[in-house]
């Protein structure tokens, strides 16, 4: 190395990099705050999707969850033998009917606390001021503007 030609220039900032890395350091937290209740994340987010989409199919699950149909079956029937889903599909085939037990839905209730505290903590106003304007437009992007 020469010095004649000066310190090498600092990379350029990869934005898929900065996501990538920002998101392993959330699910790491979300997962750190889940396990006192049993829980992933991917477990809690099948518990969302079952409990924001009624009747909601294994196929339309997998798709929501980024897994396949065969590892929502195998996640599934998981959760049914934890008592939190009841899947009262009547035969393979025919039309999914897999629901949150209130059991199921007590648990997504104190998940959804604990996540509100990781957000809390990683975008919050203690957070690092760079994560909360990452915060910010994350939630400027989802939320619905009014017509």
């Amino acid at each position: 190395m020469s010095s004649e030609n000066g310190p090498p220039a600092a990379p350029e900032i990869s934005t898929s990099i900065v996501v990538l890395t920002l998101a392993r350091r959330i699910e790491t937290e979300l997962n750190a705050a889940l396990a006192p209740l049993d829980l992933s994340v991917s477990r809690l987010g099948l518990l969302g999707h079952i409990a924001a989409v009624p009747g909601v199919s294994f196929s339309d699950l997998a798709r929501m969850s980024g897994i396949t149909v065969q590892s929502v079956h195998t996640a599934v029937k998981a959760l049914v033998g934890a008592g939190l889903v009841r899947d009262q599909t009547a035969r393979a085939g025919s039309a999914a009917a897999i629901e949150l037990t209130p059991d199921g839905t007590r648990l997504l209730q104190e998940a959804q606390a604990k996540v509100a505290g990781v957000d809390e903590r990683l975008f919050g106003p203690a957070a690092d001021p760079i994560q909360q304007q990452v915060g910010d437009a994350i939630r400027t992007a989802f939320t619905p503007s009014a017509p």
